[in-house]
């Protein structure tokens, strides 16, 4: 049925949700059934459609929509005067209109066609179309060039300055490495942070100080790799003239920012070498090179331009990081949490529901989640759920609920609740793992059934199934997993282990409130 509903979602644009309606639909406390698809379909946002029109109105229906031909569900194509249809098990066949009729009860699915388009993307190669032009230049100019000393040396310091430069370059975005602050903090009067933070080092809005090494070392190697003669020359000659904006680089860290940035002195050290290399090492004119040789040249436009194309991506990926990281402590404050706690809508009758209980009954914290057995999110939920309760036995004390309607005998995985509650029952040391083996291990509904199957359903669980789906109704629960924290609905905005943030705040809260009925006593 799964594969039907998301072969009709392909034919109407509908590409990206597949996984979304499968969750959805598998979730669902009337799982297998039309209304359960519907159900899924409007929490997904899709406009659709199940009615039971005159079969006479066959010719002004879509094109393919879902229908219940035999009892069982299909899909439909209309072509001109034939219908073909698709069965669960993937069987076509072309029926005459009036064929099609007799076993159609007029009970139809559709949807509206999705009006964005979305294409699903390619698999994510760009990193080989980066990585090849390098990779060429580097093997044709071991295979083609000959390297002198001073070239080797030109190279070998521009490497080192890229990486170099690219530490200064995640200092400027926030990102920290532990050797490189340890080297940057190597006594109180050096903080790399505070040089490159400085708005000492912006230039203008598009370039700044940062900026620099990173460009100079990167244009030097691919020179280099192109012609290692000519380009030492150049790199030895703008090196030279470097010298000023490094008198001033030092100029600021020593008297106006009064902090010495070592990551800068590592640069500033590298392009001295480099002047000195190309001063006493390099012998032609400038003037002959520059008028005879473009390698330089096209290594300034291709490093720069690329530059200029991944900065603004690098700095909103690290501006969002960022505003991540303010969000969480945001998200972690109890207030917040507290005030997108809402309260349930009936509590009538939650006490009496009996399920399946771990950890301290006197916990501060009371969490029942309530699961259908073919939700693949009420396994994550299971999991970080009973994983609390490992960590924190004392403090948190676990309830299991289930949502499936006792009447579908349709639903294979009623089955595994039934034997659930027995076991709960009849062998309460063995729940633990029996669930464990559903929700975290995944051994697959026939093995789990072969292991736990007990036999004989007692009057007792079947009445506690009912008790548990109607309380559900009641409170409108079409989904899971349904999260209950202390009396209050789980804010949806939290993952189930996020609780372990508040695990103090309810114990206080807990304390607090026993205190209180004290002083009123």
């Amino acid at each position: 049925m799964i594969k039907l509903v998301n072969q009709y979602l392909s034919l109407n644009f509908y590409l990206n949700i597949k996984e979304e309606f499968e969750e959805s639909f598998l979730s669902h406390p009337n799982y297998p059934s039309v209304f359960a698809i519907t159900d899924s379909l409007d929490m997904l946002s899709i406009e659709n459609i199940a009615i039971k029109v005159p079969k006479e109105q066959l010719g002004e229906l879509p094109d393919s929509f879902l229908a219940i031909f035999n009892d069982d569900l299909v899909l439909v194509t209309k072509n001109g005067k034939t219908i073909q249809i698709e069965t669960e098990k993937g069987v076509k066949s072309i029926l005459a209109i009036d064929d099609f009729c007799k076993g159609w009860n007029g009970i139809i699915v559709a949807v509206e066609p999705n009006q964005a388009i979305t294409t699903e993307g390619k698999a994510n190669v760009r990193w080989i179309a980066y990585s090849f032009p390098i990779i060429s230049l580097i093997l044709l100019s071991i295979f083609y060039n000959s390297y002198s000393v001073s070239n080797s040396i030109l190279l070998f310091t521009s490497i080192v300055g890229v990486l170099v430069s690219i530490f200064i370059i995640q200092e400027k975005f926030g990102l920290k490495n532990e050797i490189v602050s340890k080297f940057c903090n190597i006594n109180p009067n050096t903080s790399c942070d505070s040089v490159i933070q400085s708005q000492k080092g912006e230039i203008n809005k598009w370039v700044s100080f940062t900026d620099l090494p990173l460009l100079f070392f990167s244009i030097n190697i691919v020179a280099l790799l192109l012609n290692p003669s000519s380009s030492a020359v150049i790199i030895g000659w703008l090196s030279v003239l470097s010298f000023p904006v490094i008198a001033y680089s030092i100029s600021i860290q020593k008297f106006q920012i009064k902090k010495w940035c070592m990551l800068c002195l590592v640069v500033s050290a590298i392009l001295v070498l480099q002047g000195l290399v190309g001063y006493f090492l390099e012998q032609p004119l400038l003037s002959n090179v520059v008028f005879n040789d473009f390698s330089y040249l096209f290594s300034i436009v291709v490093c720069t331009s690329l530059w200029f194309m991944i900065k603004p991506v690098l700095e909103s990926k690290f501006k969002a990081e960022n505003e991540v990281k303010e969000l969480k402590k945001f998200k972690r404050s109890y207030p917040v949490f507290e005030f997108l706690s809402k309260e349930v809508p009936v509590k009538d009758g939650f006490a009496r529901l009996q399920g399946l209980q771990f950890g301290n009954p006197k916990s501060s914290i009371a969490l029942t989640i309530i699961l259908s057995p073919s939700c693949g999110h009420c396994h994550k939920a299971f999991e970080e759920a009973i994983d609390l309760v490992h960590k924190y036995p004392e403090k948190v004390f676990l309830n299991v609920l289930f949502n499936i309607n006792p009447e579908n005998n349709d639903n294979p995985y009623k089955a595994i609740v039934e034997n659930l509650l027995e076991i709960n029952n009849t062998f309460p040391e063995k729940m633990e793992e029996a669930i464990s083996d559903w929700h975290i291990r995944k051994i697959g509904l026939d093995p789990w059934l072969k292991k736990w199957k007990v036999g004989v359903i007692s009057m007792k669980v079947n009445q506690q199934i009912q008790q548990q789906y109607d309380w559900c109704l009641k409170n409108e629960f079409n989904y899971t997993p349904v999260k209950i924290v202390n009396g209050k609905l789980y804010p949806n905005e939290y993952s189930i282990s996020e609780l372990k943030y508040f695990i103090n705040d309810f114990s206080v809260k807990k304390d607090t409130v026993e205190i209180e009925s004290l002083v009123q006593l």
